[in-house]
């Protein structure tokens, strides 16, 4: 198990840096029509939950997907065509999918910045645009390639969702035995060693992380990135930035275009003709969400998921916010704790979702603290898991405050509230409503801690659509699409909301 899954990180990262450096290349060289659409297109998935993604994939590569069903149709079969759903071919795919944008997005802030004239001056000493490559810009890029290459790998090899939902149990990644030994077979002590393995090989990948992102600080020049932007003049450029632009927007959007498409369309096999598939508008599986078919005493309404999810999310949101002021506020003013305090708060980002949910159920489910049965358990989670991400957004505006500000305010008779009032919040209001935001986003579609903490009788929207995914029949499967969508669009808007407020200059990772 950890062989494979050391394996398919290291191939994910090298699928992603090879398809991530030519975009890059694009967004940082070209300008061309619908450019800023496209770059905000390759990172929502990056935000959007495991869940959804991997619905999404389903929904267009899976047994029941567009691309099969349509193959079905036109050669008349009576079993889809393309195994794609439960491969190792999924995993990466989806890797590729998800993490793409960390290398348009690292590479392209250093290589914005190249200064031209370095490269200019090899081709005129005779270098080939080769050797200009490689003894010029690759050694100014590799601190930027290294640090994009070790977060994609770090995340690769922490993924859960897209191993479990879309590889399946036969793909068993340290996060899915960890699940399958704590929540499957009992073995607590089993899962514990396995989640102490991943987080010793995660720390590791955190320290090289590191020692590469200080090295790419020192990378940028002076030159403005706006100002190198030229429209495509050869036509190897025009073929670069057309082919490349069109693989781009038909990978991120396909997948996200099928879901709900496929959420609203009820499929039929017609037993007139073998092999022919019927299709229909329909919105019976957003009606379905509402009925409880078998009648089941035990049944709890997926609507019921829905207003679970929104609670857990608010209170998440509310607990991040009261924990991640102080926090903010300590490292916005540094001093010699504030140096310990700052990799304290970080480390559920170097940690997985699931190893974090292993933890909260070995630490509270015994006296005295038995915390574990508690259905407030899983928003005490969800904001050990927002934190790092709130205290980000909002330590670069508290420590913009200016001080002389408030001191003014002060000696001419304010009191701290209204100091606090006319001074700090007009500074902290967006920061604070982008970080709430966060919280509630992050709530809202966390799967792989609440997978192992949530209780069946309280479910979430993304255990909701897990449910009905892993079912069989068309009706679940319908269901699963239609609960993914509205995660998806509910994700979406806070995404759009977020990108909004952010900061001026504040730093995309």
């Amino acid at each position: 198990t950890l062989t494979f899954t050391f394996w398919q990180a290291a191939l994910s990262t090298l699928l992603t840096l090879v398809l991530g450096i030519p975009a890059a290349y694009l967004f940082t060289h070209f300008r061309f029509t619908g450019r800023s659409f496209l770059r905000t297109l390759t990172a929502i998935p990056f935000i959007m939950p495991t869940v959804v993604v991997a619905a999404g994939f389903s929904a267009f590569l899976g047994p029941r997907g567009w691309v099969n069903l349509l193959l079905m149709r036109l050669l008349g079969l009576d079993a889809p065509p393309i195994p794609f759903v439960g491969t190792l071919a999924a995993i990466l795919t989806a890797h590729v999918f998800y993490n793409l944008t960390i290398v348009i997005r690292l590479v392209g802030a250093v290589w914005a910045h190249f200064d031209t004239r370095l490269t200019q001056a090899a081709r005129t000493l005779g270098a080939t645009r080769w050797e200009a490559w490689r003894t010029v810009t690759l050694p100014l890029l590799r601190p930027a390639i290294g640090a994009a290459a070790l977060l994609v790998f770090l995340f690769d090899f922490t993924s859960f969702g897209v191993v479990l939902l879309l590889g399946g149990t036969r793909y068993a990644t340290l996060e899915v035995a960890i699940y399958i030994q704590s929540m499957k077979m009992l073995n607590l002590p089993l899962a514990a060693l396995l989640s102490l393995v991943q987080l010793l090989c995660t720390l590791a990948v955190s320290v090289l992380y590191a020692r590469f992102s200080r090295a790419v600080q020192g990378t940028g020049s002076l030159q403005s990135a706006a100002a190198r932007l030229q429209p495509p003049r050869t036509p190897r450029q025009r073929w670069f930035v057309t082919g490349t632009a069109l693989f781009l927007l038909l990978f991120f959007s396909l997948p996200l275009l099928a879901l709900p498409l496929r959420s609203v369309t009820r499929v039929e096999a017609d037993r007139g003709q073998r092999g022919v598939v019927a299709y229909g508008l329909t919105l019976d599986y957003y009606r379905e969400l509402f009925i409880n078919r078998r009648g089941s005493l035990f049944y709890v309404p997926p609507v019921e998921a829905v207003r679970n999810s929104l609670t857990y999310a608010g209170l998440t949101a509310v607990l991040a916010l009261t924990l991640g002021f102080p926090a903010a506020w300590a490292l916005a003013h540094p001093g010699r704790l504030e140096r310990w305090l700052d990799p304290l708060l970080m480390l559920p980002l170097g940690a997985s979702a699931v190893t974090l949910g292993l933890g909260y159920i070995v630490t509270f489910n015994k006296p005295p603290l038995p915390l574990i049965a508690s259905r407030w358990m899983l928003p005490l989670v969800h904001t050990t898991i927002a934190l790092p991400f709130v205290i980000r957004s909002l330590t670069p505006a508290l420590a913009a405050i200016p001080r002389r500000l408030r001191e003014a305010a002060s000696t001419l008779g304010a009191s701290p509230w209204l100091v606090w009032r006319t001074v700090d919040w007009p500074i902290l209001s967006r920061a604070t409503l982008s970080a709430a935001v966060f919280a509630f986003t992050i709530s809202l579609g966390e799967f792989g801690a609440t997978a192992l903490v949530s209780r069946p009788e309280y479910p979430t929207i993304p255990m909701a659509v897990y449910r009905f995914y892993s079912q069989p029949g068309g009706l679940n499967y319908g269901q699963a699409m239609a609960m993914a969508t509205l995660l998806m669009l509910v994700t979406g808007l806070g995404i759009a909301l977020i990108e909004r407020l952010r900061l001026p200059g504040q730093s995309d990772f």
